[in-house]
């Protein structure tokens, strides 16, 4: 596994499974054209890109190019890099059959691909020894605050996503991983936690 200092923004939920197999790091997906619509979505997009930077990586097809557009338009340039995979026919095998372009998309590309295309974007590639050691906020911690196992739970999350200016339809799980990319533990902990 190679850790990623930058999110790495996908289309769908394949492309992120199969980046998740090769890449340590914070990959959000676009749900497609979604991003479009969920301005919730795209202010997350543009916090985790002021943190940490952005890589796009899309299909390379006319719908991957109109995702990547509008995050352009959407995220400052010096905060966002992009990484191209190579035009190669085919289907992804979970398909009956092929893209309305006859393209692979980032599901279908192989590993080496997939890894040579984040080195080409300018991927500040981690070593996780070198990594400096940061305190998580941890499940336990989203418990004790009353963020999970509690019946107002959802309530306080929903609170804390509106705080945060997250989507308002983050999981648990996701909404501990945005917290992690934007503060250390002790950061979130003296600025959400009342004395």
């Amino acid at each position: 596994m190679i850790r990623v200092k930058e999110a790495i923004v996908v289309e769908g939920k394949y492309d992120k499974i199969k980046l998740s197999s090769l890449v340590e790091g914070v990959i959000i997906e676009t749900k497609g054209f979604g991003i479009f619509q969920d301005r919730e979505k795209l202010a997350y997009l543009r916090a985790l890109a002021k943190k940490r930077g952005l890589i796009v990586l899309t299909d390379s097809d006319g719908a991957g190019f109109l995702i990547r557009g509008k995050l352009s338009s959407s995220i400052p340039p010096e905060q966002i890099k992009h990484a191209y995979i190579p035009d190669i026919p085919g289907k992804e095998r979970r398909k009956t059959a092929p893209g309305k372009e006859g393209l692979l998309g980032v599901e279908g590309m192989r590993p080496e691909i997939l890894l040579q295309a984040l080195r080409n974007a300018g991927a500040d590639f981690e070593d996780a020894q070198a990594a400096p050691a940061r305190e998580p906020v941890t499940k336990q911690d989203f418990f004790t605050l009353g963020l999970s196992g509690r019946p107002d739970s959802a309530a306080k999350r929903a609170a804390l996503l509106q705080a945060l200016s997250l989507p308002a339809h983050m999981s648990a799980n996701a909404l501990l991983q945005a917290v992690n990319v934007l503060f250390s533990r002790e950061e979130f902990l003296a600025r959400f936690v009342e004395p």
